[in-house]
């Protein structure tokens, strides 16, 4: 491949999840005069949710962007899991979780990699002479990755042109291992400059309209993923949301942030809606990116485990909080790492399911011109660091 074919676009952006699939449209417009390739590990057409036709790399680019996400832990059998139906994921999961060597030689035959953290390229990819890029890449697991997948990583670090890591627990675990990498905020903080009216035509429309209507006071929009599928978690979701409800007067927008295995399970929002007072909470039915995208910019705030969906209200200066899974013990919790990297003080981090009401009540208040100010230094520092990385594009 010659110095002039378009740089590839590089991610995890070949399964249905919100953030992954909103990245490729963000580089595309924050590079404009520019095309790129859209490249993952599988082919997969997204286009019909908003997303993209992503297509394995069929041979070296000459440039290369690892465009975010939490892609320095995401192993193999991760991957090859998400990357399944609902049905074939749990038979894999039945077959392979109980024997790590079993489950590596099998995402490896499904993924036609042996690449133990596949979503990471180094340069022994690229074509002679490439530029290797990570713009605002998560890893906040690092310390709980083997030896051998950190070296695999860490090689592909020290091969980069561009690194920049996008919270302060990725960037001190870096560190520690004598790799130096700045602080970028997620992309997704460009996403109301970049796409601020196709998100608006996407209000007046549909499915974000229907919700409109049925809570003329103003809603709340709600995710939650299937880590909280067990009956304690639901009961105190629905316990915390209904009492924020009944504070607020606001109704509840329950949505779907990912569709792929380990992400948002319908059944359970089923599950929840039925545990809250009739009247309380709607179902939005639209996984489509801008119909998210927009439920979110309409809302009065936003109750969510997703990072992404804590990121784009950020991006539309909303009160947010994020809920904290209950299996996350003392692991760090990247949505909190976020936070502390970028937010006030003042806006709460990732909660238990347990203080959903006090947090989001501390969230309401936080004044509007503070949340404006922030998404204004967000946007600022994204597009600094960026500046520094998109000459290595040029020709």
């Amino acid at each position: 491949m010659n110095a002039h074919s378009p740089p590839v676009l590089f991610g995890a952006f070949d399964r249905h999840n919100f953030g992954d699939m909103l990245f490729p449209h963000l580089l595309t417009a924050l590079l404009p005069g520019q095309a790129f390739g859209v490249a993952g590990l599988v082919d997969r057409d997204l286009r019909a949710c908003g997303g993209h036709r992503v297509m394995p790399l069929a041979e070296p680019p000459a440039k290369l962007i690892h465009v975010g996400g939490e892609l320095l832990t995401c192993t193999a059998w991760q991957a090859a899991v998400m990357l399944l139906d609902p049905a074939a994921a749990a038979s894999a999961i039945a077959r392979h979780d109980d024997d790590p060597a079993a489950a590596a030689e099998w995402a490896a035959r499904q993924l036609g990699t042996s690449r133990t953290m596949p979503y990471v390229i180094g340069r022994d990819a690229l074509a002679p002479g490439g530029k290797l890029i990570f713009n605002a890449v998560g890893g906040v697991e690092w310390d709980f990755l083997p030896p051998a997948r950190q070296g695999e990583v860490k090689a592909a670090l020290r091969q980069a042109d561009w690194l920049s890591v996008r919270d302060h627990v990725t960037q001190a675990a870096l560190r520690a291992e004598g790799i130096d990498a700045p602080l970028c905020p997620d992309a997704a903080v460009m996403v109301e400059g970049c796409f601020g009216g196709v998100i608006r035509r996407h209000k007046q429309q549909g499915a974000v309209k229907a919700i409109l209507e049925a809570f003329p006071q103003g809603y709340l929009a709600c995710q939650f993923s299937a880590d909280f599928a067990d009956d304690a978690s639901l009961d105190a979701l629905a316990n915390g949301l209904s009492r924020a409800a009944a504070e607020t007067g606001f109704g509840l927008a329950l949505f779907r942030a990912g569709a792929a295995p380990w992400h948002d399970d319908p059944a359970l929002y089923e599950k929840l809606q039925s545990r809250l007072p009739p009247g309380t909470a709607w179902l939005f039915p639209s996984l489509h990116l801008w119909d998210i995208c927009a439920l979110i910019a309409a809302s009065r705030g936003t109750v969510c485990s997703s990072l992404h969906g804590r990121i784009v209200a950020l991006a539309f200066g909303l009160p947010r909080v994020s809920l904290k899974p209950p299996q996350q013990g003392r692991r760090p919790d990247k949505r909190a790492a976020f936070a502390e990297t970028w937010e006030p003080d003042a806006v709460p981090r990732s909660v238990a399911v347990d203080r959903i009401e006090p947090a989001l009540m501390r969230a309401l208040a936080v004044p509007a011109g503070v949340l404006r100010e922030n998404a204004a230094q967000m946007r600022s520092r994204y597009l600094q660091s960026q500046a520094q990385w998109a000459g290595l594009l040029a020709p």
